[in-house]
């Protein structure tokens, strides 16, 4: 079975306040307002990186994530992509174009 290696984290004040900025966009409350403004930003929930140099991760989430090291921003993207996936299925659907591969 696959074990995820545990990385410790370098910069713990500047990964939580990205890590708050993710927890914050993919809250029950605030999910469906986010990936309406991913669908008009014209991108796909699953590029990271593009929706963060949009500012929808908010306007300085994307500096903050800049300073982190490579194994925190790591850590970041892969928190990402697992809160991208959780969400609630009848709200996935509703995005479904958010979520398309093409």
């Amino acid at each position: 079975m696959f074990e995820q290696a545990v990385l410790p984290i370098q910069d713990q004040k500047t990964f939580a306040e990205v890590h708050r900025a993710l927890d914050e966009a993919f809250a029950l409350s605030h999910v469906a307002d986010f990936l309406r403004n991913v669908h008009r930003a014209k991108l796909r929930a699953r590029q990271f990186e593009a929706v963060l140099a949009s500012g929808l991760l908010g306007a300085e989430t994307s500096t903050k994530y800049a300073a982190l090291g490579d194994s925190d921003r790591g850590q970041v993207r892969e928190q990402y992509l697992s809160l991208v996936e959780k969400v609630d299925p009848a709200i996935r659907a509703k995005f479904l174009k958010v979520y398309a591969y093409y």
